[in-house]
């Protein structure tokens, strides 16, 4: 449910102040909890008063769903798939008038697809969302249940011997396996599932023996029971089908894109097969633009690193680095940059690899290494094209990295990612490629070194006193630590048993001040120029862990494995 459009309704309502709207919204994108569990568990209204208020805003009738039964005719007339993807329940039906209950109210677009599948007129009324839940698990079954029907239903179908050795696979056969309904609702449900539990990757993996999907979700991969192992190339090939990608070849990589429609959200998926020795491996990344917050607000930075980085993406030239491994969140960092100085006066240009959201405003531009557009070609055409700020998705090597010095001694604001462990280990790593040390020390304003690590789950948080082993090896004794509470998370359903739910970026951010552009000119090594920059007052990545500890924000197994 969108945070913003219920605070909205209930500032107008007279219910929320102008100020508890604010901080709500911030605990909401926080905790990653839905706006009307925080609202209700806060007690600014019940379930049966939040379902009136929305039934006022939207002009319709509030309805109490206790003891409603639904007749069965009523119930076949939105097929199980839609009543739980949309989460509608079916209340009436007169004439060629269909009316249902959401458990989202405000989803137009489940009133649209409903409209359109059922060829009917639909008419909505408001009933708390507990009742909805329970009336759809009730008379549909929950999302597990329908997961086994379509496993039941695929295990006593006949798939079609499709591998019979690498030259004679039955491309026409595969193609035919992977439109049959049930793999259609098999492959559909999977995906559903992993956006309902803001999963970022799927991992489709075949084995010898087995076939394995697993879910990447805030950072931890979790396996999902395991189909057949004979579903293995069906699966495959329809995710390659919908992802508009050859089937017959097997044999080399090849990469594709999914755009889908899940509930109100427009989901992409990135698809990358790879091929195995015991057949295609497919990994898709969930590009969930509702999920990713592009606002620095939210990132919820250090003030004091929030504050100079928002002075340096308004100076008018010079580069802003952004480091960090792979899925530490630099790429969101860079975004919710542009997207703070994204005004009409400026014009803005990203080269990206590939682009992950559309900003409006921005033209962005893919790289496409096959036909020759590499990131420095891109770069030299951008230079013609009169902009004011430039994003470089990843600078890789010595021709990108010195175009975009150029480009920042030439009057233009440049951000760039670049892989590497720490903020000052990016000054030494750009020498190390070539570039000339007075040249960078006199284009370079920041470095933000950042990683990501998992929050403790608000609903089942516990304090615990942890044991000396494991605080020294954060380099702390009992005497250091006072009085201080330490919190993990036990486990429960909200944070599917794992204690944690959601993610918190620990930054470290190296100032480029005169002293430090000093030590560059002089090639000092990394690690004297980190002891200058924390004499000067950096705080590092293990010092923000260290906060986020004593601020009960995560625990310290995820601040030692991260920092």
């Amino acid at each position: 449910m969108n945070p913003h459009q219920v605070i909205d309704i209930f500032k107008r309502a007279g219910v929320l102040s102008s100020i508890t709207g604010e901080e709500l919204m911030v605990e909401t994108i926080n905790s990653g909890r839905d706006i009307r569990d925080i609202l209700v568990d806060q007690n600014f209204v019940t379930e049966e008063s939040f379902a009136q208020t929305i039934a006022v805003e939207l002009g319709v009738d509030a309805v109490d769903l206790t003891g409603f039964e639904p007749l069965p005719a009523l119930i076949h007339l939105v097929p199980a798939g839609m009543a739980r993807l949309h989460e509608v329940i079916p209340v009436m039906a007169s004439g060629n008038v269909l009316t249902v209950a959401l458990g989202n109210p405000l989803d137009t677009q489940a009133l649209e697809d409903l409209r359109f599948t059922l060829n009917r007129e639909i008419a909505q009324v408001v009933a708390p969302c507990h009742q909805v839940k329970h009336l759809i698990a009730t008379h549909y079954g929950s999302e597990e249940t329908s997961m086994e029907d379509v496993l039941e239903q695929l295990s006593v179908r006949e798939v079609t011997e499709l591998d019979t050795g690498e030259e004679e696979f039955n491309a026409a056969a595969a193609a035919a396996e992977a439109n049959a309904t049930p793999i259609i609702r098999y492959v559909d449900l999977i995906l559903d599932r992993a956006v309902h539990a803001q999963a970022s990757d799927i991992h489709f993996e075949p084995f010898e023996k087995e076939f394995k999907i697993r879910y990447r979700v805030d950072g931890a991969l979790y396996e999902m029971e395991p189909p057949p192992r004979h579903l293995a190339i069906p699966v495959t090939s329809r995710l390659k089908v919908m992802a508009n990608l050859n089937i017959a070849e097997r044999r080399v990589p090849q990469d594709g894109r999914i755009q889908r429609q899940i509930g109100d959200k427009t989901v992409d998926l990135r698809v990358s097969c790879l091929p195995t020795q015991f057949g295609e491996s497919i990994v898709l990344r969930i590009l969930d633009r509702s999920a990713v917050k592009l606002d620095l607000e939210t990132l919820q930075m250090p003030q004091d690193i929030y504050e100079y980085i928002i002075e340096v993406i308004e100076k008018p030239n010079g580069i802003f680095i952004v480091c960090g491994p792979t899925g530490s969140g630099k790429t969101t960092t860079l975004y919710a940059c542009l997207n703070k100085i994204n005004t009409v006066d400026s014009k803005l240009l990203t080269a990206e690899d590939p682009v992950e959201y559309e900003i409006e405003g921005i033209l962005q531009v893919p790289i496409n290494e096959a036909a020759g557009l590499n990131f420095a070609r891109v770069l030299r055409a951008f230079l013609r094209q009169d902009p004011d700020r430039i994003m470089i998705g990843e600078t890789r090597d010595l021709e990108t990295a010195q175009i975009a010095i150029q480009a920042s001694l030439t009057g233009h604001l440049v951000f760039t990612t670049l892989h590497a462990n720490d903020s000052t280990g990016v000054v030494s790593r750009l020498i190390d490629m070539g570039v000339e040390p007075f040249m960078l020390s006199a284009a370079l304003e920041a470095v933000l070194a950042q990683r990501l690590v998992r929050r403790i789950c608000a609903r089942c948080k516990t304090s615990y006193e942890p044991d000396e082993a494991l605080l020294s090896q954060l380099g702390l004794s009992p005497y250091d630590i006072g009085d201080k509470t330490f919190y993990f998370g036990k486990g429960c359903s909200e944070c599917n048993q794992t204690g944690y739910k959601g993610r918190k970026g620990l930054y470290e951010l190296l100032k480029v001040t005169d002293p430090i552009r000093a030590m560059i000119n002089e090639k000092a090594p990394g690690v004297v120029i980190r002891h200058k920059a924390m004499e000067l007052g950096m705080s590092t990545l293990r010092a923000d862990g260290l906060r986020c500890i004593f601020d009960g924000i995560t625990t310290i197994e995820e601040v030692l494995k991260y920092t």
